[in-house]
């Protein structure tokens, strides 16, 4: 229902785990045009959806990049900021963020099945400079009472299967 303020939708899919059939956190829609797929992509990359951050791009074939995406090699390290107070939002985030640098991104993470904050979130600020000036500032001072706890994210490992 969302994409069709774009546009009309000829084909939405959600993408399910077969195991447990919960969503994947991601799915695929077709708009009617290219127009209609690019003025999506327009209102809806970076769209804030019930607390989650929705990438809206063309989708391309697995391996390849998508038409006009160029590969970033300066890397920009996401900041994970944990012990947040229950009641911090990701705009809160971005504000206590923001005295420090420009914030590109900053989320909460809530739990999927209560809506609630897990109590932890992530920022991205635009240079690694930024990044190691709001760390150094913001660890281990208090929000709201309670001192949180500010460092560069780890590196998820990807899911093996062996």
């Amino acid at each position: 229902m969302l994409f069709e303020k774009a546009g009309t939708v000829e084909l939405a899919e959600v993408i399910y785990n077969r195991d447990n059939y919960q969503s994947r956190g991601f799915g695929f829609v077709t708009m009617n045009s290219v127009e209609e797929a690019e003025g999506a992509m327009g209102m809806f990359h970076q769209y804030d959806l019930k607390g989650r951050v929705l990438t809206v791009n063309k989708a391309s074939p697995e391996g390849s990049r998508p038409e006009g995406v160029a590969r970033v090699f300066d890397h920009v390290p996401e900041i994970y900021v944990g012990n947040l107070p229950w009641e911090v939002d990701s705009a809160r985030l971005q504000q206590v963020f923001s005295a420090h640098g420009k914030v590109v991104n900053a989320r909460v993470v809530s739990d999927r099945e209560t809506g609630r904050s897990r109590g932890f979130g992530f920022v991205t600020m635009t240079s690694e400079a930024e990044a190691n000036n709001a760390i150094a500032a913001l660890d281990g001072q208090s929000l709201d009472g309670r001192a949180i706890r500010v460092n560069i994210a780890e590196e998820r490992p990807k899911n093996s299967f062996f």
